[in-house]
């Protein structure tokens, strides 16, 4: 790839950030100028998070601290709205399997329809993360298993103490 011109917003719910999602963020901002990591204030798909939207950003500025190009930033709007507000080119996200693909699909139909110049990106996970996912390491939390290889370790430290107080 010749140019690294633009922006791309990669958002999530990031609840929490996990290694996988750190991957992505990380191979992104090699390709793009300048990476916008969006965290999801109120996701509509969850009923209520462990960390509030501020934590999740703390722990992903934490975490992409060495790299310059991400910026992280909470947003309530439509995906594509915080895209324009962010002059993004594109919406940059992460696939692990087809049920990924699936949903995916749909939603970037529906993010063309309300903006056909943002694209759609996708980034496959690499092997080694593509079975994690944020719910999957909340229950392993849960239930007393150790997930300190698979979020940053404040993240680990904070969901051990968090859902120990359950």
């Amino acid at each position: 790839m010749a140019s690294r011109d633009g922006t791309v917003v990669c958002p999530g719910s990031y609840d929490p950030v996990t290694n996988g999602h750190l991957d992505i963020i990380t191979r992104t901002s090699a390709v793009f100028e300048k990476v916008v990591v969006g965290v999801v204030n109120n996701p509509i798909r969850k009923e209520k998070t462990l960390f509030t939207a501020e934590e999740r950003q703390a722990f992903i500025q934490d975490a992409t601290a060495e790299l310059a190009n991400v910026e992280v930033k909470i947003f309530s709007n439509l995906l594509v709205e915080f895209a324009r507000e962010q002059e993004a080119k594109a919406i940059v996200k992460g696939l692990r399997a087809i049920s990924d693909f699936e949903y995916e699909f749909e939603m970037a139909q529906l993010n063309r329809k309300l903006d056909p110049s943002i694209e759609s990106v996708y980034v496959i996970a690499s092997p080694h993360y593509s079975f994690l996912s944020s719910t999957g390491v909340k229950e392993m939390a849960t239930f007393g298993g150790d997930v300190s290889d698979l979020v940053p370790l404040p993240v680990a430290t904070a969901m051990a103490k968090r859902l120990g107080d359950r």
